[in-house]
């Protein structure tokens, strides 16, 4: 009996059920449990796939998702970028000591948010992926988990209505447009 892999169970899980509202408990079950099925959603959807948060749609939660439209049929669509080079990560933990960029943690040291256990070093990149950022040595950095999670979930005071007015005026108008579909869709206006 072979087992589905976390990725494949996400695809399988949202093709059955386009349009429906699921929770993250439920999304995280379809990747058969696997404590990384936020980073696997993330693929699917920089993969073109239209999955929806409570980021995208005033509609949903915290917690809650929406795979609005079928997927995209393309081979492409369901293509997911190759891992770090063993190589280039030994470069990128040579380079920076062994040591989390962060917080400065090292490999090994005992780790204050996981009582019993050790400091474990990921590779996270400077700029992310889904804004263009490549697997270059110059764009990674040695993480501890804890810092590599804050890194992906960093909560910042919301913008003011001045200051993201401002920053509206000073784009271009097809940025300005795109602001706009996306408010309307948003907020189902369209």
């Amino acid at each position: 009996m072979s087992r589905v892999g976390s990725k494949q169970g996400l695809r399988e899980f949202l093709c059955k059920r386009v349009g429906v509202v699921v929770s993250s408990a439920e999304l995280q079950q379809a990747a058969g449990g696997a404590v990384e099925w936020a980073r696997r959603l993330r693929e699917l959807r920089e993969a073109g796939w239209a999955i929806r948060s409570h980021n995208d749609r005033a509609d949903l939660k915290p917690g809650e998702y929406v795979l609005a439209e079928e997927p995209p049929k393309s081979a492409q669509a369901y293509a997911f970028s190759r891992p770090i080079s063993k190589r280039i990560r030994a470069q990128v933990l040579e380079r920076n000591g062994y040591t989390c960029q962060m917080c400065g943690a090292a490999a090994g040291d005992p780790d204050n948010q996981n009582p019993g256990r050790t400091v474990r070093l990921h590779i996270g990149h400077i700029v992310d992926r889904s804004y263009g950022g490549k697997d270059e040595l110059s764009n990674l950095r040695a993480l501890c988990s804890a810092c590599n999670q804050g890194a992906k979930n960093i909560v910042q005071e919301p913008p003011r209505r001045v200051w993201l007015l401002t920053q509206l005026r000073r784009a271009a108008i097809d940025d300005q447009r795109a602001a706009l579909q996306w408010l309307k869709q948003k907020f189902g206006e369209d």
